[in-house]
């Protein structure tokens, strides 16, 4: 068995390649739920579709993020009605009192459809919409993970990290009069495209999860990696749930950095990084992953670590990229 650790898009690049690799009937992959919304009644989970759409060969790689060739008549119509009916557009959250009210898994993260923020193709609406039926019938998100997985042909094993609700929420600096002080970590990166400054990102819900069965024992089992996701908001959300921080001290783990020295390939990384106290660079991974027993750099990234690294040219632009990457991957497993 091996197991993934998966946000964003980072981590399925590298699964795009990892086939020849680590076979698909033994491989678990830990989807990130933190930055999971509920957006007009529907629960939309990016992290743990990406996934889903890219192993079921259907994802748009030239965003990875939705369903390749998808329309998006739906949420065009929904902006034109808005501004037909003088709407503001923009990320609206429903009121405090609804929050916490009603499924358990979409707390604090609730968005009014109006003029939605997030653009959902037709069909991808249709798998929001059926996922969120399921969990209304009283299925797990996990239940509901592998039914949809089971749809699309998805070869390994796709679970969330928790059946919980785990929310990552940025907070801005007080002095920042442009944005609010705490917004959900999608308002952050799609509506304001990760321009606010970042004082502090908190897990809310965290605390009280539980770590999924599927996903505490494929933890457990491991071996473990950790794919070059952005640490705060990819894996972060993970490790705020206690059960599974403590798994990954237990477990054998190789992390591969986004990073290139103080270099990020994509994403908010950097910025995140530094607004929660770790560099924005390797060391700081290294620093954010102290249960990584080894790593996987980049061949011009000559940061010294304290522990067994192997280099590889670590940018996925195609599947042969993630290829060679993921076989750095199972060198790194050998020498630890």
């Amino acid at each position: 068995m091996t197991t993934f650790l998966s946000g964003g898009t980072g981590t399925p690049k590298l699964l795009a390649g990892a086939e020849s690799v680590f076979d698909p009937a033994e491989t678990t992959v830990v989807a990130n739920t933190g930055d999971d919304v509920e957006l007009g009644g529907l629960l939309v989970c990016p992290d743990v579709d990406t996934v889903l759409f890219e192993q079921g060969d259907v994802l748009d790689r030239e965003t990875w993020w939705g369903l390749a060739d998808d329309t998006t008549e739906t949420h065009d119509e929904l902006h034109a009605l808005a501004e037909a009916a003088d709407l503001e557009t923009g990320p609206r959250y429903l009121p405090d009192e609804v929050q916490t009210a009603g499924r358990a898994i979409a707390d604090w993260r609730r968005f009014s459809g109006v003029a939605e923020f997030m653009e959902l193709g037709d069909r991808d609406r249709a798998v929001h919409v059926t996922r969120t039926g399921l969990l209304d019938e009283g299925r797990s998100l996990t239940e509901v993970t592998r039914i949809l997985a089971g749809a699309f042909d998805v070869p390994v094993d796709v679970v969330p990290m928790s059946d919980d609700p785990v929310a990552s929420i940025v907070h801005t600096p007080e002095s920042d009069d442009e944005y609010a002080d705490e917004m959900h970590f999608q308002e952050f990166w799609v509506a304001h495209r990760g321009d606010p400054e970042v004082d502090h990102v908190e897990f809310r819900g965290g605390d009280d999860a539980d770590p999924a069965p599927a996903a505490l024992g494929a933890i457990e089992e491991g071996p473990v990696i950790v794919g070059p996701s952005n640490p705060v908001t990819s894996i972060g959300p993970m490790l705020a749930v206690e059960g599974l921080r403590e798994a990954l001290e237990d477990s054998t783990v190789v992390a591969v950095s986004p990073f290139v020295e103080d270099e990020v390939f994509s994403g908010p990384a950097a910025d995140l990084m530094e607004g929660v106290g770790f560099d924005p660079s390797t060391e700081g991974v290294a620093e954010a992953y102290p249960f990584a027993d080894a790593f996987v750099l980049d061949d011009e990234d000559g940061t010294a670590l304290d522990r067994p690294v192997v280099r590889t040219d670590t940018e996925m632009n195609d599947d042969a990229d993630a290829e060679r990457v993921a076989r750095a991957v199972a060198d790194a497993l050998e020498v630890i």
